[in-house]
């Protein structure tokens, strides 16, 4: 097993994070609604220590203490349609995981802008025109896909597939910049080596796995609890489902719902129709959990105006099974 030092100073770290800190506490004092971010995903593997076991499992390493993570959250109005699950720095490596149900072409795009903002950050009041090098962590992208379409372990997609040339099938001029993201499949029963080595990656492709089965005979508020029910029940990510109970059963709904709004309106109207999704899962809080508007809104990050507005302009629909 690999261990190798952090080759960044805690104090740099530090003045990153905070000004990073201060930026999402002023944007979230502007528009709650953009500064939304816990998904199930994020919620788990914002714990630094299965953040570290799942970053030991993709690259066979072994360390031991989460101090060695620098955790950068790109998550703010600037990427709310393009943003990332997770990525932290180590030893020199800057590392993206970004958890998608849906296959997506434009990953590469998605990475590029990613690690343009991030680099933006590490290199702050460093002199680009300086006469020695600059040397700058390595990237390294990878997507956990546990959607349906894709049937592959692994499979690679590149920046330049996107290009204008490429996608005429010219192969002359591939361009001066390559950016290839790495993709793993994390359904049960894909990749198997790597769930095991990481047992919360393992503990969330399992409740994903028992939504679903769960979805064919059950509607998604009884399959989603019978879902956390059963992983509590065979010690699976036990302590995680028993603390987030609530907001695993409302953002998985948000998230299903939100799924269903992708595959059905046009990009104008997704904005919309997110808020219309962030509404049913406060809906869903208030009356399964019994807790009030301002504390179920703030556990989804919509506004109560929001709510309000949604409620009276647009009427709800129930939720669709995907």
């Amino acid at each position: 097993m690999n261990q190798r030092k952090p080759s960044y100073k805690k104090e740099q770290t530090d003045k990153i994070q905070k000004k990073q800190s201060d930026q999402e506490k002023t944007e979230s004092m502007v528009n709650p609604y953009f500064t939304y971010k816990d998904r199930v995903f994020r919620m788990l593997f914002k714990d630094r220590n299965r953040l570290l076991e799942l970053y030991n499992a993709l690259n066979d390493t072994d360390y031991k203490s989460y101090e060695d993570l620098e955790v950068n959250i790109l998550d703010n109005a600037l990427y709310i349609k393009i943003r990332n699950d997770v990525s932290f720095v180590i030893d020199g490596d800057i590392c993206l995981y970004e958890h998608q149900s849906t296959y997506c072409p434009n990953m590469p795009l998605r990475g590029l802008l990613y690690l343009s903002d991030l680099y933006r950050k590490i290199l702050v009041n460093v002199d680009l025109s300086s006469s020695r090098r600059i040397t700058i962590p390595t990237p390294h992208y990878v997507v956990l896909y546990n959607g349906k379409e894709r049937k592959k372990e692994k499979f690679i997609q590149k920046l330049s597939d996107s290009y204008e040339g490429s996608m005429k099938g010219e192969d002359k001029d591939k361009g001066c910049m390559e950016l290839i993201v790495q993709t793993l499949n994390i359904n049960l029963g894909q990749n198997e080596d790597l769930l095991r080595k990481s047992p919360s990656l393992y503990g969330y492709s399992y409740f994903v796995a028992a939504v679903r089965r769960n979805m064919e005979s059950m509607e998604l508020l009884e399959a989603t609890e019978s879902a956390v029910k059963e992983c509590i029940e065979k010690d699976i990510l036990k302590d995680f489902f028993l603390e987030q109970r609530s907001e695993v059963v409302a953002m998985s709904i948000y998230e299903y719902n939100e799924e269903y709004i992708r595959r059905t309106l046009l990009e104008d109207g997704y904005a919309d129709g997110r808020r219309k999704g962030l509404t049913e899962a406060v809906d869903v809080m208030m009356e399964k959990f019994h807790i009030g508007l301002r504390e179920a809104c703030e556990s989804v990050g919509l506004s109560e105006k929001d709510y309000m507005d949604e409620k009276q302009n647009i009427p709800l629909e129930h939720i669709e099974r995907l």
